[in-house]
C-alpha cells in the first residue's frame, strides 16, 4: 500500500503533533490505572464475590462493545483529535462514579460508561496517531503505546500510594480525573488540523483505501473478513492478558499474603515491562519483522505466566505479570496497524473493527476468570494468561514478515 508520507525529517508541525499524541495517550492510561489497586478494598466494601466484581467490571467491556462502533462517525463529524482530547473528560467522570459506588449496581453502571467512552477515545487517539505516523514516513505507533503504559504505571503507583495510605476513594480518584482531563484538554492545540484522511492522498490513487465517496465496505470480501478476525484475536490476545492484570493481579497478589500497597505491583510491573517492549517495538519489527516478534511474545506470555503459576509466590508471580507485559507489547499496535492498511476500506474503518473485536476479550475476560475462580481459585481462572500466549504463537503467522528495506 502506498501512502504519502512527508519528509525523512519531520516538520515543527509533526513533532508538536506527536508529543500531544503522547500525552494523550499518557493521560489514557493514567486515568483508569489509578482505580485498579483500589478492587480489593472495592470488592470488601461492597461485600463482592469474585465472580460479581468480574461482572461489575465487565460492564466496562460491554459498554465498549455498544459505543465503539460509533467511534467513526464521531471522528468523521468531530475530527480524532477533538474526540481523543475531549472524550477524556467522560473517562474520568466514569472512574469518579466508581468511588462513590453504595453497591454493586452503581459500580457496574459507573464501569460501563468508562467503557463505552474509553473505546471511542481509544480509537480517536490510535487513528490520529496514525496520522501523525504517515506523516513521519516510518513507524511510531508502538512508541505511543509505550507512553499509555507510562501513565498506566504511574496511575497504579498513584492507587498503589492512595491504597497503602487509606486514602478516601472519592478524594483520591476525583484528583487523579482531575490531573487527566486538564493534560488531556491542555494538550489538543498541538494535535494536527485537517481531513482525517488527508495523510493518505497521494498522486497516483488513494493509498489503498477506498475512495471518499466510496462506501466503506464496499471491497469487503471473505479475506478481507478472515483478516478482520485474525487481527481481532491478536489484539484481543494481548488485551486478556492485559486485563488478567488489570483485573486480577491485585486480588490475585492479596490472596498471596502481599499488603495492599504491595499488591497493587504486579499490575505495575505488567505495564512497566510492557513499556520497555512497547520502546523497543519499532525497532524489533524493522528487524525482525512483526510475525518473528508476535511469536516470540506469545511464547514468553506462556512460559513467564505459566512457570509463576506453576509456583506460586509473591516475587515469581510479580516476575510473571511482568514477563507477560513484555509479551504483549507489540500486538496491539500491530493488530491496529494491519488493519488499518488492509486494502478497499475506508479510512479508519479496519481499525475501527479490531478495535471493537479487541472488547470482547475485555467482555469476557472478567466474568469467566471470576466464574472459574469461584469455582476453582483464581490461579486456576488465571491459566486464559498463557493459553493466551499459546494463541498468539499460531496466529502470528498471519501477520507480515520481514521487509526489504525500501529503494
Amino acid at each position: 500500500m502506498v501512502e504519502r508520507t512527508t519528509a525523512a525529517r519531520p516538520g515543527r508541525i509533526e513533532r508538536r503533533a506527536r508529543a500531544g499524541v503522547a500525552l494523550v495517550f499518557a493521560t489514557n492510561g493514567l486515568v483508569y490505572a489509578n482505580l485498579l489497586p483500589r478492587f480489593p478494598q472495592l470488592k470488601d466494601d461492597l461485600g463482592l464475590t469474585n465472580a460479581q466484581l468480574g461482572l461489575a467490571v465487565a460492564a466496562m467491556p460491554f459498554g465498549a462493545l455498544l459505543a465503539g462502533l460509533t467511534a467513526g462517525a464521531l471522528i468523521a463529524r468531530f475530527r480524532s483529535s477533538r474526540v481523543a482530547s475531549f472524550g477524556m473528560a467522560v473517562i474520568a467522570a466514569g472512574v469518579v462514579l466508581v468511588g462513590f459506588a453504595p453497591g454493586w449496581g452503581l459500580f457496574a453502571a459507573a464501569m460501563f460508561l468508562v467503557g463505552a467512552a474509553d473505546a471511542v477515545v481509544d480509537v480517536a487517539q490510535n487513528a490520529h496517531g496514525l496520522r501523525v505516523q504517515r506523516r513521519y514516513g516510518r513507524s511510531i505507533l508502538n512508541s505511543f503505546h509505550a507512553l499509555w503504559s507510562v501513565g498506566a504505571v504511574a496511575g497504579g503507583l498513584m492507587g498503589s500510594a492512595a491504597a497503602g495510605i487509606a486514602m478516601a476513594l472519592p478524594l483520591h480518584l476525583g484528583l487523579s480525573s482531575a490531573l487527566s482531563v486538564l493534560i488531556a484538554v491542555a494538550v489538543y492545540p498541538l494535535l494536527l488540523r485537517g481531513p482525517e484522511d488527508a495523510e493518505r492522498r497521494d498522486p497516483g490513487g488513494t493509498g489503498g483505501q477506498a475512495p471518499a465517496g466510496r462506501r466503506p465496505w464496499a471491497g469487503l470480501g471473505l479475506r478481507t473478513v478472515l483478516l478482520l478476525l485474525v487481527f481481532g484475536l491478536v489484539a484481543n490476545s494481548g488485551t486478556v492478558v492485559e486485563d488478567a492484570g488489570a483485573t486480577w493481579a491485585a486480588v490475585y497478589l492479596d490472596g498471596l499474603g502481599a499488603g495492599a500497597a504491595i499488591a497493587g505491583l504486579g499490575f505495575v510491573a505488567l505495564q512497566g515491562c510492557q513499556f520497555v517492549g512497547r520502546l523497543l517495538g519499532d525497532r524489533m519489527v524493522d528487524r525482525f519483522g512483526q510475525r518473528a516478534v508476535t511469536r516470540a511474545g506469545g511464547a514468553l506470555v506462556l512460559a513467564g505466566m505459566g512457570t509463576a503459576l506453576a509456583f506460586p509466590t509473591v516475587p515469581g508471580s510479580v516476575a510473571g505479570f511482568g514477563i507477560a507485559g513484555f509479551g504483549v507489547a507489540t500486538l496491539v499496535p500491530a493488530a491496529m496497524t494491519a488493519a488499518d492498511r488492509i486494502p478497499g476500506l475506508a479510512p479508519g474503518a479496519g481499525l475501527t473493527v479490531v478495535t471493537w473485536l479487541m472488547r470482547v476479550g475485555f467482555l469476557l475476560s472478567p466474568p469467566v476468570i471470576g466464574v472459574i475462580a469461584d469455582a476453582a481459585g483464581l490461579r486456576t481462572g488465571l491459566l486464559v494468561v498463557p493459553l493466551a500466549g499459546l494463541v498468539v504463537l499460531f496466529l502470528a503467522a498471519a501477520l507480515p514478515g520481514r521487509r526489504a528495506p525500501a529503494g
